[in-house]
């Protein structure tokens, strides 16, 4: 890798949106800000434990914002800020990519 103790832009992505379920989560809310039980409806196969944490570590990593307004039932609503915004549209050819080279029988429904 070379003597630059810096990572490349690419592994730098990669350690905000690179697990299981982020993707998704990203692609999810980069159309519409969505309310937990949505969000994991929408997901589809995900705990409610892990959610919490995607969603957690999206939040510190600055890319998704959660707004909580009082009342009853508690409304709270998860959505991207402008820097997840930046990071959804840099998916957008990675996601066209994988249309496009999809394997037979990778992830297909």
């Amino acid at each position: 890798m070379g003597s630059d103790t810096q990572p490349c832009g690419v592994n730098v992505a990669m350690a905000v949106f690179g697990s299981k379920w982020k993707p998704t989560i990203l692609w999810l809310l980069g159309s519409e800000p969505l309310r937990f039980a949505e969000l994991r409806r929408r997901v589809g196969g995900i705990s409610e434990k892990v959610l919490t944490q995607q969603l957690g570590e999206l939040q510190r990593d600055g890319v998704v914002r959660r707004t909580q307004r009082d009342g009853f039932p508690l409304h709270v609503e998860y959505a991207l800020t402008a820097r997840g915004q930046a990071l959804d549209r840099a998916l957008t050819p990675v996601a066209q990519w994988g249309d496009e080279h999809r394997p037979r029988g990778v992830l297909s429904s």
